[in-house]
């Protein structure tokens, strides 16, 4: 199940856009955040407060990880679609080689094109996962590679330019060819229907009876814990005999697998403790097998590593660009923590027990013990993979539900992101184009920044790591719809604990305005703002988006009868508005109950139902309503951010000092990650 909860919910538009608290660590009035904005995204910066006080060996710590971070952002790019590296390159060098007319309409629009690309990993948008088009013709696009001269295109071996042409051209603009990247349409074959790059040749069925078979001979030959199968690997069907193709040194992706393992192997020089470098150590171990018992030997490990200041996120680890739910995406993200912000998390952390023994969950799928439960705010200073450019707020980790059982789990917020979210979208006018008063609005003023975060907290540091399988539940029976349903779960529990009296018992706010800011927020989202995501016409598909439709709208089905949640028209406007906070919050716990039964039993049917009833349509009057009033406001509904770039100084060969510069030109980062941080070859 997926733990990297994307929880950007609009971050960028909604309460951080209410969010102008003052914070001892904030920079000068001077930095940028905002950058650019281009189609529906924009691009931003942050900032890593505190770097300059980490020691000359921390800091060295923290350059080997990010140059470990940024070595696998080719895999990336092939995962999601087999022909995203040879479509990047071939991009890549008509943006630095043509000499035509660089300042036409036409141009402009090629290197939109582009722009999109490198932000989405790929020719698929990086939250629909639908295809996205140049506002280019095929002829044009056909001309610019002509005529440029200088560089190369990324040619098979014997291939002329023209057929490469003819083979590029028609994988970019041609709407029938790879349309979606992960297709979850009910009664349609998965796989078949997905272009990501998990499985070449093999149909749905195959792919689960293969898996099966694998859970059923480790369970016969007496494994007490099952590991993640498949998650490193592509799944192929080769002359009639399907197989694994597994992410290794030596296998797929070795090439930038190994520039991975050096980097860790220099991290693992300076690290903090013997216990750190234990956990690099078992990583570079598990990248030169590929074996995933070692996967989670490093896990158990990574999971205990409370003492380091110091941390990093490195591997093959979530699963949502998987139809099936099966194999990962490579990422990494470097920090180290925010001490003084950590004692929030902390206090909820040090609370998980009583949490849990007061869940309104059934006692059966209850922890009667919950261990090793951590949690901590952090400071980013280097995002790789799929956590980049667009990044999660909250990570809950690892995703393996006994290591989570029998070790527990870290829990993270990310505090500088979210701070770079508030600061780039301040005086937007979203909060006041779709609140339903004046009220709504000042509480989110007051109290959404803090809101968010808490329900970051509780969703990363309790939620995900709350509940337990019953016995003989493997957790992977709710197969396409277990991302949605645990987020649901994860956003569920913190929704229904944020409102809980033990949270101003425990000080972590002092006014019920932060709960009902929250509220307001998460239905408005759920219900209205989220739509601006969605493409006229589309359904929902996005894990985190059904999560937060099916919460929204299952509570607004429920609460009916009693008007808990009213909708309604004003000046031909629709709003939403929460009438009864106490009986909303009666409404999530009851989901929760249902949604923690539905996992601890791997009831699919009643998880899949949920999801098809409540989750997956889109109203489209609503739809052009509210894709109109966004309209206007000239806003971008997804951000990402430009990376900071460490420099070692040097003496006599020797780093004595590590440099933290603020790069300001998106499409500069990408050419220099292009030349100095891609490996793999442009066809796998």
């Amino acid at each position: 199940m997926k733990q990297l909860a994307l929880l950007l919910i609009m971050i960028g538009l909604i309460t951080a856009s209410c969010n102008q608290e003052q914070k001892k660590t904030e920079p000068q009035q001077e930095f940028k955040f905002l950058l650019e904005q281009f189609a529906d995204l924009k691009i931003m910066r942050y900032q890593v407060p505190g770097f300059d006080e980490l020691t000359l060996q921390q800091k060295e710590l923290v350059y080997y990880l990010s140059q470990a971070a940024l070595a696998g952002r080719d895999i990336l790019f092939d995962q999601n679609y087999k022909y995203n590296l040879a479509i990047r390159r071939t991009l890549e060098n008509i943006a630095e080689n043509y000499k035509g007319n660089r300042e036409s309409d036409e141009f402009k629009k090629f290197m939109v094109y582009t722009k999109r690309v490198w932000f989405s990993n790929g020719i698929h948008h990086h939250y629909s996962k639908d295809k996205f088009f140049p506002e280019i013709t095929p002829a044009y696009f056909e001309s610019l590679m002509r005529e440029t001269t200088g560089g190369s295109f990324p040619l098979r071996e014997g291939q002329d330019l023209e057929s490469f042409i003819a083979e590029i051209v028609p994988v970019i603009f041609d709407p029938n060819i790879a349309p979606k990247a992960v297709s979850q349409e009910a009664g349609k074959d998965l796989l078949l229907n997905s272009a990501c790059n998990f499985y070449e040749g093999v149909t749905e069925q195959e792919a689960e009876l293969f898996y099966k078979n694998l859970k059923d001979q480790a369970v016969k030959a007496g494994a007490d814990t099952l590991v993640s199968f498949g998650l490193n690997s592509k799944l192929v069907k080769r002359n009639g005999v399907v197989a694994e193709e597994v992410y290794k040194l030596g296998g797929l992706y070795s090439q930038a697998i190994e520039q991975v393992v050096y980097w860790l192997k220099k991290a693992a020089g300076v690290a903090e403790n013997s216990h750190q470098k234990a956990v690099i150590e078992a990583l570079v171990k598990y990248y030169e097998t590929g074996d995933l018992s070692i996967w989670d030997e490093y896990n158990v490990l990574w999971v205990q590593d409370l003492d380091s200041h110091i941390d990093f996120v490195n591997g093959f680890i979530e699963n949502y660009g998987d139809p099936m739910g099966l194999k990962a995406t490579w990422e990494s993200v470097v920090n180290f923590k925010d001490i003084k912000a950590t004692q929030r998390a902390e206090t909820i952390s040090a609370n998980a027990q009583w949490f849990e023994d007061h869940s309104p969950v059934d006692t059966r799928f209850k922890k009667p013990e919950v261990k090793g439960v951590s949690a901590k705010v952090i400071t980013a200073a280097q995002l790789g993979g799929d956590c980049y450019p667009s990044t999660p707020i909250g990570i809950n980790l690892p995703n393996a539900d006994w290591i989570r059982k029998e070790h527990g789990s870290k829990s993270v917020t990310i505090e500088n992101i979210t701070y770079a979210y508030d600061q780039a979208a301040i005086g937007n006018g979203m909060i006041e184009e779709f609140a339903a008063s004046p009220e709504e609005i000042e509480l989110a003023k007051n109290f959404g920044s803090l809101a968010s975060n808490l329900h970051t907290d509780l969703h990363e540091c309790l939620g995900h790591g709350s509940g337990q399988l019953l016995p003989g539940t493997r957790g992977d029976e709710l197969k396409n719809y277990g991302s949605p349903l645990e987020e649901a779960r994860a956003d569920l529990f913190a929704l229904y604990y944020i409102a809980d009296p033990k949270m101003m018992e425990l000080g972590l706010y002092d006014n019920e305005g932060v709960y009902k800011a929250e509220y307001n927020s998460y239905i408005r989202n759920g219900m209205l703002t989220q739509l601006t995501r969605i493409e006229p016409g589309k359904t929902i598909e996005q894990a985190h988006m059904r999560c937060r439709q099916l919460i929204a709208a299952w509570s607004y089905d429920l609460g009916k009868d009693k008007n808990v949640i009213e909708k309604f028209e004003r000046d031909g406007k629709t709003y939403v508005k929460v009438n009864d906070y106490e009986a909303l919050r009666e409404l999530f716990g009851k989901m929760l109950s249902e949604i923690q039964r539905i996992k601890s039993e791997g009831d699919y049917t009643a998880g899949r139902d949920l999801i098809e009833k409540y989750a997956v349509q889109v109203d489209q009057k609503l739809h052009s309503e509210i894709l109109a009033r966004f309209s206007k406001l000239n806003l971008a509904p997804y951000g990402g951010f430009i990376n900071p770039v460490f420099v070692p100084v040097t003496q006599n060969g020797k780093i004595v000092d590590v440099k933290v510069e603020y790069p300001d030109d998106y499409t500069g980062q990408m050419m220099d990650y292009s030349k100095n941080h891609s490996f793999l070859p442009a066809f796998n």
